[in-house]
């Protein structure tokens, strides 16, 4: 039992973290706005084709912020290895799943990365998501 319940702590402290974590990468989606000059680049774009790309992009931090809320607030449940909490955390841990496949196989970031900042800023995201995918994915079989 003991056993148990100190997996289930570290499991909730992991999370924890990854809420925090959560939180700090919505920067690194500005910073993305910013390197990627949407303002200018979206502009030649037609109106409702523009709109739609801007709503994605907010929809996607709000996903990304509220994942950060419910780990940070439901930590405990999430550890719990309840079946809503299994069901979230795999949906969590399928989120950034897809994410590392994306970018391993259809980004490019090559041309983008011009300075050690950006180039250590990429890098430590995908370290970052692969985090993700597997405290979530554990959350996920844990049982």
């Amino acid at each position: 039992m003991t056993a148990a319940l100190l997996n289930r702590h570290t499991l909730e402290l992991l999370l924890l973290f990854a809420g925090v974590a959560h939180l700090g990468i919505t920067s690194a989606g500005i910073v993305m706005t910013c390197v990627l000059d949407w303002r200018h680049t979206l502009a030649a774009l037609n109106p409702l084709t523009r709109h739609i790309v801007w709503v994605h992009g907010a929809f996607v931090l709000l996903m990304i912020v509220g994942f950060a809320t419910v780990s940070l607030l439901c930590a405990g449940d999430l550890a719990s290895g309840a079946p809503l909490a299994r069901v979230v955390c795999g949906f969590i841990a399928l989120f950034w799943g897809i994410r590392l496949l994306t970018q391993f196989f259809l980004f490019d970031p090559r041309p983008h990365l011009t300075s050690l900042p950006l180039t250590l800023g990429y890098h430590g995201l995908t370290v970052v998501f692969v985090y993700f995918v597997c405290v979530y994915g554990a959350a996920a079989v844990t049982g």
